[in-house]
């Protein structure tokens, strides 16, 4: 069984562990004051499962979680949070995911985005393409006029509400507070593009996505520069047309 079929199998099992809980679970407690940073006890149990069953599969693989951590400056490891959107998971809305990616040598060569409510297992492999359980998917072809973008900011900060405002005239805006259910629509060609700069989130929210996007053949860039590395959470992740528009020319919004 090939590397992609193993941990595809092993994600899905976790939805055994997070539907009956959809809508249900209880907040153990909140990481900030933030409505949307909560944990629950599923957040938990799905980590320490994934922990669990991918070092069996792989023990020379290490791993590190949103919840417990781990070792992040190993050689391979694999980068997860297990729910994603936890506040979407206990109000019963359907912009949760469960999200894994495997960081060699500082680079993201697998990703899994699991849309556990509806079943929808999207991922990429470093130079194979994006997949929608199992089939191909790829990025739209649509302009900035005509682009939803997902945009995640301190929009409280003068010069990040004068680029927000920059991007809502030049297109749709919006933003469901969930990373990867927001990769996930991007790589499948229902939104543009995703935008962070001085954003809130943390590696493993955008490290599964930015495979995603970039093998359904988006563009995944940090701000001021044509390369990526997913621990800097300034980036656009995005398709070409759109990619192009927002870094070149007199009105980019970002050049680089």
């Amino acid at each position: 069984m090939s590397l992609s079929d193993t941990v595809l199998s092993i994600v899905r099992q976790t939805r055994t562990m997070t539907l009956p809980h959809y809508g249900f679970a209880a907040v153990e407690y909140k990481k900030t004051d933030g409505a949307h940073d909560v944990v629950t006890k599923v957040d938990k149990e799905v980590e320490l499962f994934l922990a669990e069953r991918l070092q069996e599969t792989d023990p020379s693989i290490t791993f590190k979680g949103e919840e417990f951590g781990g070792d992040g400056d190993a050689a391979r490891f694999w980068l997860c949070d297990p729910i994603d959107g936890t506040a979407h998971f206990v109000r019963r809305m359907p912009f949760c995911t469960t999200m894994l990616a495997l960081i060699e040598e500082g680079v993201v060569t697998f990703a899994v985005i699991y849309d556990f409510v509806n079943d929808i297992m999207y991922h990429a492999e470093r130079g194979k393409g994006a997949f929608r359980n199992g089939e191909p998917i790829r990025v739209s072809e649509r302009l900035l006029q005509d682009a939803y973008l997902s945009v995640e900011t301190h929009v409280e900060k003068e010069a990040n509400k004068r680029r927000y405002v920059a991007l809502h005239e030049r297109a749709g805006l919006i933003h469901i507070i969930g990373c990867g259910w927001e990769f996930a629509m991007v790589a499948s060609g229902k939104f543009e593009g995703r935008i962070s700069f001085d954003s809130y989130a943390s590696d493993w929210d955008y490290a599964p996505g930015s495979l995603l996007v970039s093998e359904a053949g988006g563009v995944v860039a940090n701000i001021g520069v044509r390369t990526y590395d997913y621990r800097n959470h300034d980036f656009i992740a995005a398709n070409k047309q759109v990619y192009e528009a927002l870094t070149e020319g007199p009105d980019a919004i970002f050049p680089v």
